[in-house]
């Protein structure tokens, strides 16, 4: 007879080989924590519905409170023999307290049971992701009180398009963590559900009481059906997308921290504390952690493709395919937990290079779209205040002259609704300070918007 604890119907034994192929204990002890918080629930529950005696459920739940010690004081060692963490506690706590031990498992089924600490571990983490996208957000409108009125080119095509406030580029990001903290929000109502007493898949014969459980473990709801109890990834998967889509917006901003720390644009440095040197270049200061966040974004989305591919084809209820889904999320959980802090150490430590950055709104174009609108102010139909523009630029790239370079002479000659006035209007802070409209790029919006940005940080 096989020596694994469901092991009774079987007469062979699996090569070493084949046990720490099928193990999940290499990653899962992750959930050891989470594994002894179910099953001192769920042997509360057992002993108050007088499933087994109170006598039982207390030497039960005694025996899981010693193993939680031996945890924190790191004297638990985990077993392939055993596969996973849900047998490999069994085993420990059938040590410490003998058969008894095997009443535990009363009502429920190691499918029911993972699915519980899954749900669990990443509903431990979720605050965690949000508090350090509110760090990072609190960050972004430090800086962008700081450097509101810093003006700067605005790109599209990663051509210069039109000046902007530096200060509304950060809100910019701001907003997108904002959708991320909101997703990871929505993430929580998803998680914070309890599939245990779903057992196998078809629910249990035991008079058991799932809402108890649910108390005692703090989950909002109820899996009312219990095939899906076992089989649902979905609060995985979200999280995954979720992750994702955050390390998109970190992955944007660090190319551009990257950029705008060359030479070519020299915007913005960064600290000591966040880059390296060369081996071989001793004048080198390379971008590497803001490079790092940029490469681990193709390992989150890996992570997500997995897992999605992992579930489009299973059946109902459990698989063991579904094993692969934790894996993922853990790395996943300590990658964005990192990233997202060392991009909020880089911003809060990195120098802005603000003349810099408005010296390079004056010798471009940037404001053509300016005169555009100055004379469309003058009545002059935009399409055509458009084409006059066009030429004026075309003149200017011809003689090494930009807009404000150009004579009034050389202005009018192009449209006669050109005035004095215009050089004001053509200048980069009065280009910016112009767009008011909600939304958009002036200081004075910039300002309201920061306010607004910590509003809604204080309700959290």
């Amino acid at each position: 007879m096989s020596d694994k604890l469901w092991g009774g119907r079987f007469t062979g034994k699996a090569a070493e080989w084949v046990d720490e192929f099928g193990a999940s204990i290499g990653f899962d002890y992750r959930l050891a924590e989470e594994d002894l918080e179910g099953s001192l629930a769920h042997v509360k529950m057992l002993g108050q519905q007088g499933i087994i005696s109170v006598e039982e459920a207390e030497q039960i739940s005694a025996g899981l409170h010693d193993i939680q010690a031996d945890l924190a004081a790191g004297k638990v060692e985990f077993s392939v023999a055993n596969e996973d963490i849900h047998l490999d506690i069994e085993s420990l706590l059938t040590k410490k307290i003998g058969p008894v031990a095997g009443k535990l498992h009363t009502g429920r089924s190691r499918n029911d049971q993972v699915a519980t600490d899954f749900h669990l571990w990443v509903k431990h983490r979720l605050p965690a992701v949000k508090e350090a996208i509110t760090e990072l957000q609190q960050t972004l409108l430090d800086l962008a009180e700081k450097h509101a009125d810093v003006i700067m080119p605005g790109y599209t095509h990663m051509q210069h398009a039109q000046p902007i406030s530096y200060g509304h580029y950060l809100l910019a990001y701001f907003e997108m963590f904002q959708r991320d903290f909101e997703r990871f929000e929505f993430n929580e109502k998803h998680t914070n559900m309890l599939p245990l007493g779903a057992a196998a898949l078809a629910g249990t014969t035991f008079p058991i009481d799932r809402r108890l459980v649910a108390d005692e473990l703090g989950f909002d709801a109820i899996y009312h059906n219990s095939l899906d109890a076992v089989s649902d990834r979905d609060f995985a998967l979200e999280f995954l997308s979720n992750a994702s889509i955050l390390m998109v917006h970190l992955s944007r901003m660090a190319e551009e921290l990257i950029l705008w720390g060359t030479y070519e644009f020299n915007y913005i440095e960064l600290s000591d504390n966040f880059s390296t040197g060369s081996s071989i270049m001793p004048q080198k200061k390379n971008a590497d952690f803001a490079e790092l966040v940029r490469g681990k974004t193709g390992h989150v989305f890996g992570s997500l493709m997995g897992l999605l591919t992992v579930m489009k084809g299973l059946p109902l209820a459990y698989n063991k395919d579904m094993q692969e889904d934790k894996a993922a999320t853990f790395e996943v959980m300590d990658t964005i937990l990192a990233s997202v802090k060392v991009f909020t150490g880089m911003l809060s430590t990195m120098t802005v290079h603000a003349d810099r950055m408005e010296a390079a709104t004056k010798d471009d174009f940037s404001n053509a779209t300016e005169l555009a609108d100055y004379l469309a102010t003058k009545g002059v139909p935009f399409r055509q205040a458009h084409a006059v523009v066009g030429e004026l630029v075309l003149k200017g790239i011809q003689t090494g002259q930009t807009l404000n370079e150009m004579s009034l002479a050389d202005l009018q000659a192009a449209d006669n609704h050109i005035e004095e006035d215009v050089y004001e209007e053509l200048t980069s802070k009065a280009a910016v300070n112009r767009r008011t409209s909600l939304g958009g790029t002036a200081v004075a919006n910039v300002l309201k918007e920061i306010s607004r940005g910590q509003e809604l940080l204080a309700t959290r």
